[in-house]
């Protein structure tokens, strides 16, 4: 069985993978030695550059800040982000004085982790601007973990989907071995397994389950799942990761690699698919109240996980949507169809906000009778 699918979704990731890893660079620097400068782009853009100054043999190097190095810049200084960028955008001169004036009285050491140009390398892309305490398990290092143990596993693992964005990496796949049938006849799933991780501090290095509705590929992620977070000053030992030798970084990173592969060994389970087919089934038998609607019932489970006006439109569509697949065509509307209504937002979502609508899938296969008694009720 080959886990790679039809689109070629595992060559591009690696692909990409491969030539950012090869064109990163970490700079840990106090901010004293640092210069924050605005202005415009050729398009007439606001953009932003951190310089860093030639030092112990390193030629001045200028950095192009991104937009998430620069919410990260702007979050350390103790500015919201959105007044951060209307100050940069209309008063360019006066919010580099202040950030640099920041950067050199409250001087501390800052990791830039950056992209240098492949033809220069005083040249690049500030894609971090994190704590010196921020451990490089990165992406690549997670692949290589993780990809062994999913072609050599029995559950027969097919890429579903894989993205990289400037926050994260996520790739999620289903098993063509382990399946079964959920809330009802007809509606068949199977097991998924996912993995992500963030560069740029913008998220854990994670391993989950996934359960996906094979007739529209909608991912529900459970409550398996492994995180591991990129600053270890949680377990005591962040003060001391920053003066760690490469060969000591490279033992812990061996160390998390290791966690990866026996939790991906561990997720591809019969047992805990099994107990999720039966938690489904048991969602199928709650069902909307005597006066509920498809409106009210999307609006009622918006309230319960607090979504936004825009995100309970979403859940109404893939409602919709639901009740046109095999399984739940012309059944009752319950809490299974609901959480296939969560998932299926998805398809729509941006790649940074699909895990969210998963984990809230997981959420609503999890209600409590009281908030489903919520969701269930007339408007």
């Amino acid at each position: 069985m080959q886990i790679e699918n039809a689109k070629g979704t595992l060559m591009n990731l690696l692909q990409t993978v491969q030539d950012q890893a090869a064109r990163q660079a970490d700079f840990l620097a106090p901010t004293k030695d640092l210069q924050f400068n605005s202005g415009k782009d050729s398009d007439g853009n606001a953009r932003s550059e951190i310089i860093l100054e030639r030092n112990a043999g390193m030629p001045t190097t200028f950095l192009d800040v991104n937009p998430v190095a620069f919410d990260q810049i702007a979050s350390n200084a103790g500015i919201e982000v959105r007044t951060a960028r209307r100050l940069r955008d209309g008063y360019a001169p006066e919010f580099d004085a202040l950030i640099n004036q920041i950067w050199q009285k409250e001087s501390k050491t800052r990791m830039v982790r950056a992209h240098l140009d492949t033809n220069t390398q005083t040249a690049g892309t500030a894609r971090a601007f994190v704590s010196d305490k921020f451990k490089t398990f990165d992406n690549h290092h997670l692949l290589n973990a993780a990809l062994p143990q999913l072609m050599e596993s029995p559950a027969e693992w097919q890429i579903v989907n894989a993205h990289v964005t400037d926050q994260r990496m996520n790739l999620r796949l289903k098993s063509s071995a382990i399946t079964g049938e959920g809330a009802a006849v007809g509606d068949l799933m199977a097991l998924g397994i996912g993995l992500g991780n963030s560069e740029t501090g913008c998220g854990a290095v994670s391993v989950f389950q996934i359960f996906w509705t094979l007739a529209c590929l909608n991912g529900m992620q459970t409550q398996n799942k492994s995180r591991s977070s990129h600053i270890t000053s949680a377990r005591g030992d962040g003060d001391t990761w920053s003066i760690l030798t490469d060969e000591a970084k490279d033992a812990d990173n061996h160390a998390l690699e290791l966690k990866v592969r026996d939790t991906v060994t561990a997720y591809a389970s019969r047992e805990s698919f099994d107990d999720v087919l039966a938690k489904m089934r048991a969602a199928g038998a709650d069902q909307l109240g005597d006066g509920a609607t498809y409106q009210s019932a999307a609006d009622n489970l918006g309230r319960v996980l607090k979504l936004t006006k825009k995100e309970t439109a979403s859940v109404l569509d893939g409602l919709i949507e639901t009740l046109q697949q095999d399984g739940y065509r012309g059944r009752p509307v319950s809490r299974a169809t609901m959480i296939n209504a969560v998932t299926a937002a998805a398809h729509n979502a941006e790649p940074d906000s699909i895990n969210d609508w998963q984990e809230r899938g997981g959420r609503v296969l999890d209600l409590k009778p009281t908030e489903w008694a919520i969701v269930a009720q007339a408007a």
